[in-house]
């Protein structure tokens, strides 16, 4: 399967309350016109990004039942779902960030105790 823009994530998965973000990209310069080296850009604590893929969430054990011994032992872990959605645009502590180089591309794997807040473009008084 040859890896292209709209599949390249298909094969990622984020496990557990992570989420894999792309860095949005920082203005070259400060508002009153004075240039700013990338190396400063990406110093700064607090980063935001797109979030291009999340991890199922937080895993809770269930109860085992022996009497039941046709089911699959996976089936015992059940998740409390992200907040963050695919999409969402994150504000986040760069100190809890991991940086990885996917794909010729700079990402960063976040759990989400290090997100910040959330911007999602649908309406949700609709």
């Amino acid at each position: 399967m040859e890896l292209t823009a709209d599949n390249k994530f298909k094969k990622l998965i984020v496990v557990g309350d992570r989420v894999l973000i792309k860095p949005k990209k920082n203005q070259d310069r400060t508002k009153s016109g004075l240039y700013l080296p990338p190396g400063v850009q990406e110093k700064e604590q607090i980063q935001t990004g797109y979030i291009m893929k999340a991890g199922p969430g937080y895993p809770i054990p269930l109860p085992m039942e022996e009497d039941e011994p046709w089911k699959d032992k996976d089936e015992n872990v059940k998740y409390v779902p992200l907040q963050a959605r695919e999409g969402d645009l994150a504000i986040f502590l760069q100190k809890g960030a991991f940086e990885v180089i996917y794909q010729d591309e700079k990402y960063y794997i976040v759990p989400q105790s290090s997100i910040l807040m959330l911007e999602r473009e649908e309406d949700i008084f609709e």
